[in-house]
């Protein structure tokens, strides 16, 4: 198709509905002038008494009640009732019947809800009294009957056909409905998964960063506060503080390769997620900030956890004891890891120094322990006891995924 073609159809079918109203009004009078003038107008015999610009008035009154066919098409088809009954006196004609046709159209097209629903018991009641009215009126019952049988697609055609493009144009438009609350629910999903990932991320970088850095500074501060050390404390400092350097910068690692994976860079070589059988890590940096901790674990080896709860036990583990290094420096603390039947318990008390009763709840370290076991489907509870404080998760095993 040519670019003046594609153009002009652009045009035309973007016109406002008022032109498009007038187009149609001035086409439907130009073919029925023709029609008149040609003397092909007449449905039966013409009466040649009465002259052709009675008919041709009575044709542009009608016509020009197509101007209201969209804006006001219950008013246009009341008020076409007058030019169809004169033209009917005169003798029913071809142009008028085209006319009619259209404001049954439009009416039932753009019509109100109501008015389409009445339009066919409206066309029925029509039908019949124009049957009648030209028996009555041509005194030929021959005549009549084949004009009445003539006269009856220029009504029931258009209703019918209206009421389809009616149907199909409500049916597209509950589809554009749909389509758009499915497209809003769509985003609301994406947003939610968006939100729900940068809520799980911002976990692991807290676990991962804060874990390590605190447990570094922690060192570094009893390291230098300890000028007169041996050199084996120093050294065994020293390594645990290289330690968790390393292991902060190795997850680090792969969490930017897990969000650089699949946007076009090179993967990141698999790392595996910590798990509980690394415990000794967390363990000796904690002894190595001074603390003294106990570590009691009840698994069985034959029994594997899913990796779900392995890995949520782990960060739960590895938060609580920094928690303890950060506020109870240089005292004890206890480790239990215990598996009964379906459920894993993980808890871990330390010493409140000073005669504290209380500690922080705020923390965006308990907040990150319990998302993480509400995550899973278990539990978490952290608060002083007596004199210690003490973190319990409860997670489930079998209903893990």
């Amino acid at each position: 198709m040519s670019p003046i073609r594609a153009d002009r159809r652009w045009r035309l079918r973007h016109r406002t509905p008022a032109v498009q109203d007038v187009a149609v009004t001035l086409t439907t009078f130009a073919g029925g002038c023709l029609l008149y003038l040609t003397g092909i107008f007449p449905i039966g015999a013409a009466n040649p008494d009465i002259p052709v610009w009675p008919r041709v008035a009575v044709f542009a009154t009608a016509c020009a009640l197509e101007l209201l066919r969209r804006r006001s098409p219950a008013t246009a088809l009341c008020l076409s009732v007058l030019p169809v009954a004169a033209d009917i006196a005169m003798g029913l004609s071809i142009p008028v019947l085209i006319v009619l046709s259209d404001l049954l159209y439009a009416a039932t097209l753009y019509g109100s809800r109501r008015l389409n629903r009445a339009m066919i018991p409206l066309v029925s009641v029509i039908t019949i009294g124009a049957t009648i009215v030209t028996l009555v009126l041509i005194p030929d019952w021959r005549g009549a009957i084949v004009a009445a049988v003539i006269a009856l697609p220029f009504l029931i055609t258009p209703v019918w056909w209206a009421a389809n493009v009616r149907q199909h144009q409500e049916i597209a438009a509950t589809e554009r409905a749909n389509a758009g609350q499915l497209a809003k629910i769509a985003a609301l999903d994406r947003e939610a998964a968006v939100a729900g990932e940068r809520a799980r991320m911002a976990r692991d970088l807290h676990d991962v960063i804060a874990g390590h850095l605190s447990a570094i500074a922690i060192q570094s501060e009893a390291l230098l506060a300890h000028t007169d050390s041996d050199p084996a404390t120093v050294r065994r400092v020293v390594r645990s503080v290289r330690s968790n350097s390393v292991d902060a910068l190795e997850e680090m690692r792969m969490m930017i390769g897990l969000l650089t994976r699949g946007n076009g860079t090179e993967e990141a070589a698999a790392t595996t997620p910590p798990r509980l059988s690394e415990l000794s890590k967390i363990v000796e940096s904690a002894r190595a900030s001074g603390m003294v901790v106990d570590v009691h674990t009840e698994l069985e080896s034959m029994l594997p956890l899913p990796a779900a709860v392995d890995l949520t036990a782990y960060r739960i583990a590895q938060e609580a004891l920094t928690n303890a290094v950060k506020h109870a420096p240089g005292g004890r603390a206890s480790l239990t890891v215990r598996r009964v039947e379906d459920r894993l318990t993980v808890e871990v008390t330390n010493e409140l120094p000073g005669g504290r009763t209380q500690a922080d709840e705020q923390g965006a370290g308990l907040l990150n322990m319990r998302e993480r076991a509400r995550a899973i489907g278990g539990s978490l509870t952290a608060g002083p006891c007596e004199t210690t404080w003490r973190v319990s998760a409860v997670l489930p095993v079998t209903a893990a995924r």
